[in-house]
């Protein structure tokens, strides 16, 4: 059982930091080809679990993709909201907070308590309308 736990924990260290790495979102499947071809033995069932376990833990920002799938990078703190290129999948925090009143309003006239809500505004970012000229 102990050398189990320490596989998990070596496993589980492995995909925070490869995650780390990453300057924007990554999917599982990209995560777990970079942890294979760095030599660690760890599964793509494994990578999911973790990033679970970290999406959970409020660790990991989780995005879908138009495509459905999900992606992910290490959070920021505090809550925050996400401003995405479509192209390129840059990623800038944002702070909402007319959503924050607005999400307050609308969940006490409605009676509901103990609400969260997520907010990805999604367009082509400066760089990826225009593009630099070929050198």
């Amino acid at each position: 059982m102990t050398e189990q736990r320490g596989r998990a924990t070596r496993q589980a260290a492995a995909v925070r930091e490869a995650l780390a790495r990453r300057d924007g979102f990554t999917s599982a499947q990209d995560l777990h080809a970079e942890l294979r071809g760095s030599g660690a033995t760890v599964g793509l069932t494994t990578v999911y679990r973790h990033l679970q376990a970290l999406a959970d833990a409020g660790a990991v920002d989780v995005l879908r993709t138009p495509d459905g799938e999900s992606v992910y990078r290490i959070c920021g703190t505090g809550h925050h909201h996400h401003l995405v290129c479509r192209v390129c999948g840059r990623t800038v925090e944002v702070e909402g907070r007319a959503v924050e009143r607005w999400t307050r309003q609308v969940a006490e006239a409605e009676g509901v308590v103990d609400v969260d809500h997520t907010v990805e505004i999604v367009g082509t970012c400066a760089a990826c309308v225009s593009p630099p000229p070929p050198s």
